[in-house]
């Protein structure tokens, strides 16, 4: 009679690890593909797009930023498709929310920052989510 108490609870102990187990793979990623991709490429140019809306909403500046130039775009597939995008943005001579028809601010208002952005992206429901941003100024 004693023994059934203790095999109970050895069950629910075996139980109890095998779901955490179970949680601790799932938060794991399997990247089943990880590859290098031109800034053309559909959900890249999406995210891009993305990325300098959330740059510029997010700054105070009173001038809209670009991409001018893309260094790097890395694409990894697992259940999602994350980018991992480095650029260089500059101030444009057009004012927020104004985006048509800007150039490059020169002279004393010329500022250029170069960006890493990783992004979380499901783009054929467009969703997208930043999880790191780092920018510094030249």
């Amino acid at each position: 009679m004693m023994a059934e108490p203790w095999q109970a609870l050895r069950l629910l102990l075996a139980i109890l690890l095998t779901l955490m187990a179970l949680t601790y793979q799932a938060r794991k990623k399997t990247f089943l593909s990880v590859q290098e991709v031109t800034a053309t490429e559909n959900y890249a140019k999406d995210s891009l797009q993305w990325i300098t809306d959330q740059y510029n909403k997010g700054s105070d500046d009173k001038y809209h930023f670009r991409i001018f130039r893309v260094l790097k775009v890395q694409k990894r597939i697992t259940d999602h498709l994350e980018y991992h995008l480095n650029v260089e943005m500059q101030r444009t001579t057009c004012q927020k929310p104004e985006t048509t028809n800007c150039v490059p601010q020169e002279g004393e208002l010329h500022k250029q920052v170069n960006c890493f952005f990783s992004v979380f992206a499901i783009p054929w429901f467009e969703q997208y989510k930043i999880l790191n941003k780092t920018c510094s100024s030249d």
